[in-house]
């Protein structure tokens, strides 16, 4: 299983875990969770993106 294989099976876990707490994720979510598993994004600048997307 190659990188975006496992990437999209993991993110289809994740996707339903959430919505069984009724917290649905966009593709902006998706792009920050690929940036950071390439190790593109650290977790404090993901937070930190988080936290400004919440403020706003």
């Amino acid at each position: 299983m190659n990188f975006e294989e496992k990437f999209n099976k993991d993110l289809a876990n994740i996707k339903n875990d959430l919505a069984i707490e009724n917290i649905f994720i966009n593709d902006d979510d998706i792009s920050m969770l690929k940036k950071y598993s390439n190790n593109e994004l650290s977790l404090n600048e993901a937070i930190n993106k988080i936290v400004k997307v919440e403020l706003n």
